[in-house]
């Protein structure tokens, strides 16, 4: 997420009441996920084991827990917790606003866009040209939908990842304060759910046809025109490039790439990142061929040991 504005190392000292290392004019442009940090971005860490990554990484500035030798070119915030003060600029940055209207006035609905019954879009979403909203589709504030884009009854963009730090009285919330992007000519089946970015956004194609009851997971990118089939599971910060297939009920694990033009055979497990051009199928995934002559082998098993005895 990029700030409205560029903002001083000392402002946003300020407004977490933190101590920092830096100059107190040094330039801080947004804050963001690791993953997907750029230069001027805030990024927060709160292990050691993760110390070397952060400020490593391409953020400039690092709110961290512990105060250490900061590398040159780079900023640090340093905070007793700083999982709380990220929470606390996420809320500063973006404070939610409540609508108490089925269209908030700060969304932007393009011509020859239809919006059925029941559909709630909140704010500053933009939605483009000649799109379908069918009844009861919930659009949360900041989704950004492009032209002729299709979405079925009882689908919801924008809702928070499931992003959670344990703490001894129980489970502390990430906030979430990305976005959703659909690009243009998308279809949405019904009852599907697609969860917007911590800081960053998640992305659904060009092209891209989703069917009914799918789940994507917060700052997952899904490339163009892929087809992704009922009840399939994708977790967070997964890369899926263009031309992909996913079958019904295929699971992923997070942080993982899917190749272009990969074909993965339903309820299969991808836990794992797999090249384009294949096809895959089964828990543990391998390639299509190679699984089905493991199934070949398995059952072949109560031949051999009788040939044994």
């Amino acid at each position: 997420m990029k700030f409205p504005k560029i903002h001083s190392l000392k402002e946003i000292a300020a407004i977490i009441n933190t101590t920092y290392v830096g100059a107190d004019d040094f330039p801080v442009h947004g804050m963001n996920e690791i993953h997907v940090v750029t230069p001027g971005d805030i990024v927060f860490v709160d292990h050691p084991k993760y110390y070397d990554k952060a400020l490593q990484s391409a953020a400039t500035i690092v709110l961290i827990n512990k105060e250490v030798e900061c590398p040159e070119g780079k900023a640090l915030l340093i905070s007793d917790d700083p999982f709380r003060d990220f929470n606390k600029l996420s809320k500063h940055f973006r404070p939610f606003v409540a609508a108490n209207v089925s269209v908030a006035p700060s969304a932007t609905i393009g011509e020859n866009t239809v919006i059925q019954p029941n559909c709630f879009i909140g704010n500053n979403v933009t939605i483009g040209k000649n799109c379908l909203l069918h009844a009861n589709v919930i659009v949360y504030d900041n989704t950004v939908i492009g032209n002729n884009v299709i979405i079925h009854s009882g689908t919801v963009l924008g809702a928070d990842a499931f992003y959670y730090k344990k703490r001894p009285e129980g489970f502390d919330q990430l906030l979430s304060c990305g976005r959703v992007v659909i690009e243009d000519n998308v279809g949405i089946g019904a009852s599907c759910t697609i969860d917007k970015g911590v800081t960053g956004d998640t992305t659904i194609g060009a092209g891209t046809k989703i069917d009914n009851q799918v789940h994507v997971g917060h700052d997952t990118i899904i490339g163009k025109k892929c087809l992704i089939a009922a009840q399939t599971g994708i977790a967070g910060c997964v890369v899926i490039e263009d031309e992909v297939t996913l079958w019904g009920q295929v699971g992923t694990t997070s942080g993982i790439t899917i190749g272009a033009k990969a074909v993965v055979l339903g309820q299969t497990g991808v836990s794992k990142s797999i090249e384009g051009g294949k096809t895959y199928s089964g828990t543990p995934i391998d390639e299509a061929r190679e699984k089905m002559k493991q199934f070949a082998y398995l059952k072949r098993i109560p031949e051999i040991l009788e040939k044994l005895k």
